[in-house]
């Protein structure tokens, strides 16, 4: 449900619950919110923030490896606030629009191993 600033309504009101409650913007996530998401959380873990996977799996060390993994994972907390130019405004939680990413990814690596027979 998308709703006015000016309205008072509880944050249970504007925050979608389930992919199907998304009503501003596509439902899935960015490339734009993909991009900030996780350009704010590299910063993040380069000035010294503790990371929300255990990194000894990944080949790199790098901060925008070990985000974008946190991001394929859906371990962040993060709540995106879309808005229209009338001020109504949406809650989605982060872990909703992995969820869709998650089954895409899944989706391709089944056509992969079907095409190729094994894994890429």
């Amino acid at each position: 449900m998308a709703t006015k600033l000016s309205e008072k309504l509880s944050i249970e009101d504007v925050i979608a619950r389930k992919i199907d409650d998304i009503k501003i913007g596509p439902k899935r996530l960015t490339k734009y919110e993909r991009a900030r998401i996780i350009a704010a959380r590299a910063i993040q873990l380069s000035m010294g923030a503790a990371p929300l996977i255990d990194i000894s799996k990944l080949k790199s060390r790098d901060p925008v490896v070990i985000a974008e993994q946190e991001l394929l994972i859906g371990v962040l907390p993060i709540i995106i606030k879309r808005e229209k130019p009338n001020s109504e405004y949406q809650l989605i939680p982060l872990k909703i629009l992995t969820e869709v990413e998650q089954k895409k990814i899944r989706s391709m690596e089944t056509l992969v191993t079907k095409i190729f027979g094994e894994e890429a």
